[in-house]
């Protein structure tokens, strides 16, 4: 894409003034923080993400509704699909593999993301932009008549979520789900696709509104928390949806109790093995295998590091991720992705997607025992192990010399998930503070896959040029914007790489 291919329709993408792409006011400090005072910045995104449930806890009638939806459907022979982008996708997978955990060879529940499971791991370009393809995975899927859709967006405007939603509402009579985290008013005098789906009588909606996120923008956090738990909670209390009020007060208060700055050291050592230019390997077993997946991949697009390598590409040891996963005592790719998701991968191949979406990517990424060996081969640098386990009721994290043990006897498996995504998205945000991987509470790092993260690479730049007393159109900075992008390599800061040549003297007024 071009930049005046961009501008020809940026206005659909101007979305700044949606609460999810602002800045917290608690956090525009956070990357100095994470530098100086780790504790701190581990307390203030405890707190935050304290407040997001709070906002859950005035939801639950609407997760009450949801779930008698749910259970109603499932006695009429009906299935729950569950679909999402990015982070909504990935959520709406760990979902599907946490109800296969705990309901074995019940197969009523079907996720499905934007490009299929490989996007789990790996980002597939531009797919999230086109609501045809959400609407065409479904329909491939076998969605009928009395299945029911629940689809999520962090913003409520994704253009694939509302193709998907919008087309479940023609195919089943019953009503889909559409749940987001913005105010209605402001998607509506914002986003038009956003306002047919509000509009819209054949779609239910719950607003799950939580305010900017504790990095701009950085929906990977507590707007993805709380679709994850809100669906969850609906989901796994399916049978009797007056037990979700309990449920939930308990979690609340145990999440609120916990001492998440014993994280801290944590923090700290991870990102020195990352400044020795050294790797690291997740290892754990299915159990929790995706969601430490998910927030390990979810870095790489955040904070434009290398993602997940494919062993097969030819260039891996150019490109090698920083961090990979190891599932201990599972032998060989398929056996891995089969394992880690509790059913068979769904793939597929289209044209438009050329190889990104297939079987055959996916089993390049190879997140097995034999994952090490593999790649000892070409990285240059020394491996570490962080072994997370959930055994016996215990959580237990150690890293090299650093060990901490959690009972978490009282947790379901939902919530044991909720716990662990909540405290690796503190641990990897303020990871990547330490490295210089954000400024403040911006995402300077931030990779332009698709037309809205263009958007929010253009807004902050603009941003960061003000406060250097620099003034430029938004038209002006997306112009620059696809120079630098084609210049720049992968792994570099594209939002600073533009500050900085806006910032010379020939670019100045």
């Amino acid at each position: 894409m071009k930049a005046t291919d961009f501008l020809a329709i940026a206005k659909d993408f101007h979305l700044g003034d949606l609460p999810t792409e602002q800045q917290h006011p608690k956090t525009r400090e956070l990357s100095q923080l994470s530098k100086s005072n780790c504790d701190k910045a581990v307390e203030i995104l405890h707190d935050i993400d304290i407040d997001m449930l709070s906002v859950l806890g005035t939801k639950l009638d609407e997760i009450k509704d949801l779930s008698k939806s749910i259970s109603k459907t499932l006695e009429n022979k009906g299935r729950i699909f569950l679909c999402g982008c990015g982070a909504t996708g990935r959520l709406s997978l760990a979902l599907e593999t946490i109800w296969r955990h705990d309901y074995p060879n019940d197969s009523r529940v079907i996720s499905f993301m934007a490009g299929g499971d490989v996007a789990l791991i790996s980002s597939i370009e531009k797919f999230e932009d086109y609501p045809e393809f959400g609407s065409r995975q479904l329909v491939e899927l076998g969605f009928r008549e009395g299945d029911l859709l629940l689809a999520s967006t962090e913003g409520g405007e994704t253009p694939w979520v509302i193709g998907a939603a919008e087309k479940a509402s023609e195919l089943s009579r019953v009503n889909p789900y559409f749940l987001y985290c913005n105010p209605d008013e402001v998607l509506e005098k914002t986003v038009e696709r956003s306002r047919r789906v509000l509009h819209n009588p054949k779609i239910k909606k719950i607003n799950l509104s939580t305010g900017p996120m504790a990095l701009s923008g950085s929906t990977r956090m507590q707007a993805s928390s709380i679709l994850m738990y809100a669906i969850g909670l609906a989901l796994f209390h399916f049978e009797d949806c007056e037990k979700i009020e309990s449920s939930f007060k308990q979690f609340e208060s145990f999440f609120k109790k916990a001492d998440l700055k014993k994280m801290s050291p944590f923090i700290l050592k991870e990102s020195s093995i990352y400044e020795k230019g050294e790797y690291l390997y997740y290892d754990t077993d299915p159990n929790l295998g995706i969601t430490i997946l998910t927030d390990t991949t979810e870095r790489s697009p955040t904070f434009s590091l290398f993602p997940f390598e494919n062993l097969n590409d030819e260039e891996k040891a150019e490109k090698a991720s920083l961090v990979y996963l190891k599932m201990r005592g599972v032998h060989g790719a398929k056996e891995a992705w089969d394992k880690l998701l509790y059913r068979e991968a769904r793939t597929f191949k289209w044209d438009e997607a050329g190889e990104q979406t297939t079987f055959e990517k996916l089993l390049g990424f190879n997140i097995s025992e034999e994952t090490v060996s593999l790649r000892s081969k070409y990285l240059k640098g020394n491996s570490n192990i962080f072994s997370i386990y959930n055994e016996d009721g215990v959580l237990s994290l150690k890293l090299g010399e650093l060990v901490l043990n959690k009972d978490v006897s009282n947790l379901s498996t939902l919530e044991i998930h909720m716990l662990l995504k909540m405290v690796l998205n503190i641990h990897s945000t303020l990871i990547m503070g330490r490295l210089d991987r954000f400024e403040g509470n911006l995402m300077t790092w931030v990779r332009t896959s698709n037309n809205k993260l263009i958007d929010r690479a253009i807004r902050y730049t603009e941003i960061l040029l003000k406060v250097r007393s620099i003034e430029k159109t938004y038209e002006e900075i997306a112009t620059e914007l696809f120079i630098v992008k084609k210049e720049l390599p992968s792994d570099r800061p594209l939002v600073m790489s533009l500050v900085e040549r806006l910032s010379k003297p020939l670019y100045l007024d």
